[in-house]
């Protein structure tokens, strides 16, 4: 049975499925985390104007904003390599 399946195609498109399907939503999620400081609930228990709604700190630092930013262009690069390779007719 095993000359009907081509195990390193089947293994390309797992890798690529894997690589596609989880990875550049878990980059894109990684990229918006960067760009966002944890929230303080200590604050938000200590300040009673926002009626115990949680507070952000400051913009985040330029390393996270970098960081962030990379990521978010890696994901954009990925759909825009996924787009041409469809539109030329790749297959």
């Amino acid at each position: 049975m095993s000359g009907i399946i081509e195990w390193g195609a089947l293994g390309q498109v797992v890798l690529v499925g894997l690589l596609v399907g989880a990875g550049v939503p878990a980059l894109f999620a990684l990229g918006l985390r960067l760009l966002t400081l944890p929230v303080r609930a200590a604050a938000a228990e200590a300040d009673d104007t926002h009626d115990g709604a949680a507070t952000v700190g400051a913009a985040p630092g330029l390393g996270r904003r970098l960081g962030g930013y990379l990521c978010l262009a890696l994901c954009v690069a990925a759909i825009a390599t996924g787009l041409a390779f469809l539109v030329s007719g790749g297959h």
